[in-house]
């Protein structure tokens, strides 16, 4: 079964009726025992069919929006909450993290993505506005450096020639890849990244450049990272970041560049994005939390409250691996379903930052 946002979708099966199987066993049993216990399993079925007759029943519009990065997993849970809720309408727009956050605190929306924590001048106005919200990890994603298909000289970069592109001094001055190292072809290097709205571009910036918000400013910037896509794979001069699930999805038309942390601890050298060198923890500094934050108010709703409990199910964590990115360890999951249950508002990240941060010990 393949799930994929934006460029192949296919519909999860939908199960038969439990109450017409229950019945069905009810009317062949034979002796009072079993008898008995068929009467057992029906009353369990009518309950559990009664539970989801309710869950048919929510309604209403959920208004999501934000990070570009968290958006294939948000649009592949609403399809599928949508098609187990037919009065539930649930809206997925995307216009950045910043952006996202902009709309959440003016009380646009009910629930925002975002792939990094609330900045403090978010906070202020969620404050100032009286919103209050829940933060929610719900997957992992290891931010992946790529060129074109046609790039035969590059397998592995280093923390350090990353900065040397993009730090803001690199601006006008580092144009060609023989720049970044000798060994390679005089040839134009042409960026694409994310846009300054983005919590891809924050978090790229914040590990690699060094310091919050600073980058070069000449370079093809896109909220939207299928713009990145297309620019990678239409110049075979080309570099960008973007989030694991983009590659995924456009592996054929670009080639992953292992990434080099110069941390001997880690014993691995070049080390490409996957879920094993997330979990493992030797994906550095590039591997990052997800997050999806909910208006405490919106969650009094059925409709936002069942979404949101649909989102955090260990069940359906395999659409998170459908669509390109690393579910959360079972830990993990409970203690977001835990801090959802309990409502507890606010950030655990008050440095704003995840960089080198266990989600088990944070939450």
């Amino acid at each position: 079964m393949t799930f994929k946002t934006q460029i192949t979708r296919q519909r999860l099966p939908i199960c038969l009726s439990l109450v017409t199987l229950a019945l069905t066993l009810t009317a062949c049993g034979g002796g009072s025992n079993q008898a008995s216990n068929s009467n057992q399993a029906s009353n369990q079925e009518e309950t559990k069919a009664s539970s989801e007759t309710t869950s048919q029943n929510l309604n209403g519009t959920i208004a999501i929006d934000g990070s570009s990065t968290v958006f294939p997993i948000t649009e592949a849970m609403a399809e599928e909450f949508q098609r187990e809720n037919s009065g539930a309408r649930v809206t997925v727009g995307v216009s950045g993290t910043g952006g996202g956050f902009k709309k959440f605190c003016n009380g646009e929306t009910d629930i925002s993505d975002a792939s990094r924590p609330i900045k403090p001048s978010e906070i202020e106005a969620c404050q100032q506005a009286g919103i209050d919200y829940i933060e929610i990890p719900v997957a992992y994603d290891a931010l992946s450096v790529v060129v074109n298909s046609q790039n035969d000289w590059l397998e592995c970069l280093t923390t350090e020639e990353l900065k040397k592109i993009w730090r803001p001094e690199a601006q006008g001055q580092i144009t060609n890849w023989n720049q970044v190292r000798s060994e390679f072809p005089d040839r134009e290097l042409s960026l694409y990244g994310p846009g300054t709205d983005s919590g891809t571009f924050d978090y790229f910036t914040e590990v690699i450049v060094g310091e919050d918000g600073a980058s070069r400013g000449d370079y093809t910037a896109s909220e939207d990272d299928n713009v990145i896509v297309q620019g990678v794979t239409n110049d075979q001069g080309a570099l960008g970041y973007f989030g694991l699930a983009y590659y995924e999805e456009n592996q054929e038309q670009l080639e992953l560049v292992a990434i080099d942390d110069g941390n001997p601890s880690n014993g691995e050298g070049c080390v490409r994005p996957s879920e094993q060198t997330v979990n493992d923890s030797t994906y550095q500094p590039l591997a990052r939390p997800l997050f999806i934050y909910v208006k405490e108010e919106a969650a009094k709703r059925p409709a936002v409250q069942e979404f949101v409990n649909y989102y955090l199910s260990q069940q359906n964590s395999e659409l998170v691996s459908q669509v390109g990115y690393i579910p959360l360890t079972e830990p993990v999951y409970q203690a977001a379903q835990t801090r959802f249950k309990e409502r507890k508002t606010g950030t655990v990240f008050e440095g704003g930052s995840t960089a080198g941060v266990d989600l088990s010990d944070a939450l």
